[in-house]
């Protein structure tokens, strides 16, 4: 299961039917759990806690420390779920102690070749990141969230549940749940009805959800009317309170 070729330092815990091809290199204070396969020439490096049934591919580095210049060598963390696939050339890295001290990967997700996830960023469950776009440090990227291929996302930006970026978008402020956005600056161009389609959501929570995106990008509402017709929509169609904490919680703004 271990190609005799692969380098591995004694203090990484690997489960027992963990895979690991040739030329690859498991640095100390990383765990792999079961049903993993790790192909050849993968850096990882510790400490990285990594979950059940991941899959790396070839040339990926996993758990680098981080460029930021205010890393000074810090005890930090990577942490990765379970059920993930990433893609050749792919790069992650730890966090820093000025933030989470952690960068954190859930579940099922599918982070495509040449991607990067910066330092203490938040990559939630389901969520498809396509080939050479990057997540710079500290961003959130919600459930279902998808983000085209060569999507730049700014430092301390929240990309929410269900939204999606088109080809070459440049995100500079928050984007709202379920939205969907387009273009250098992104703007918003409606919402991810097919997403939501394939999801199981129902036709009256998709119109719903319509009528939010037009509360709050179509009617010259500021936030705060916008937020009080959403939780009067949210009382009958409960998927609308993720566009209500995208607006609560947003730190940066959100895209117009």
């Amino acid at each position: 299961m271990i190609d005799s070729r692969a380098i591995i330092d004694p203090s990484a815990k690997l489960a027992d039917d963990v895979e690991v091809g040739p030329w690859s290199i498991i640095g100390p204070d990383v765990e792999i759990g079961e049903g993993s396969v790790i192909a050849s020439h993968v850096v990882i490096k510790g400490p990285t806690i990594m979950g059940c049934h991941n899959n790396i591919f070839q040339f990926s580095s996993v758990g680098e420390d981080t460029p930021d210049l205010k890393y000074k060598g810090e005890q930090t963390r990577l942490r990765i779920g379970d059920h993930n696939t990433i893609r050749e050339g792919v790069t992650i890295h730890r966090g820093t102690v000025q933030d989470r001290e952690e960068t954190t990967i859930g579940d099922h997700n599918l982070i495509m070749a040449y991607a990067h996830i910066g330092h203490d960023s938040v990559v939630g469950n389901h969520c498809i990141i396509v080939n050479n776009s990057a997540l710079a440090g500290h961003v959130e990227l919600g459930d279902w969230a998808i983000l085209s291929g060569y999507t730049l996302v700014h430092q301390f930006c929240t990309i929410g549940a269900h939204s999606f970026t088109g080809m070459g978008t440049a995100v500079g402020k928050d984007i709202p749940a379920y939205v969907t956005v387009n273009g250098n600056p992104a703007a918003a161009k409606g919402i991810n009805v097919e997403g939501l389609r394939r999801r199981g959501f129902e036709a009256q929570d998709i119109a719903a959800i319509r009528k939010a995106y037009k509360i709050v990008y179509r009617q010259g509402n500021t936030v705060d009317e916008a937020l009080a017709q959403l939780e009067l929509l949210a009382v009958d169609h409960p998927p609308v309170r993720l566009i209500i904490d995208s607006l609560k919680t947003s730190q940066r703004g959100i895209v117009r």
